[in-house]
């Protein structure tokens, strides 16, 4: 990464070859990794909860259909 005139590291840009767009190098500082938003196996209890947060009128709602239809 390139260096400013104080010495702080900051991202650059990479043209990708083909691609019409370009990518930067990751900020310093940041985790390049994007999250994949299920944490060791917490994945089955939030499908299980899913049905419990349900109110009484969820199931009408989701049937009724607007009259433009």
């Amino acid at each position: 990464m390139p260096a400013t005139n104080d010495g702080e590291r900051r991202q650059s840009v990479i043209r990708v070859p083909g691609s019409r767009r370009a990518r930067l190098t990751p900020a310093p500082g940041t985790d390049p990794e994007p999250e994949t938003g299920v944490v060791d196996g917490q994945a089955d209890t939030a499908a299980s909860a899913a049905p419990a947060d349900r109110g009484p009128n969820d199931d009408r709602l989701r049937q009724d259909v607007p009259p433009h239809y």
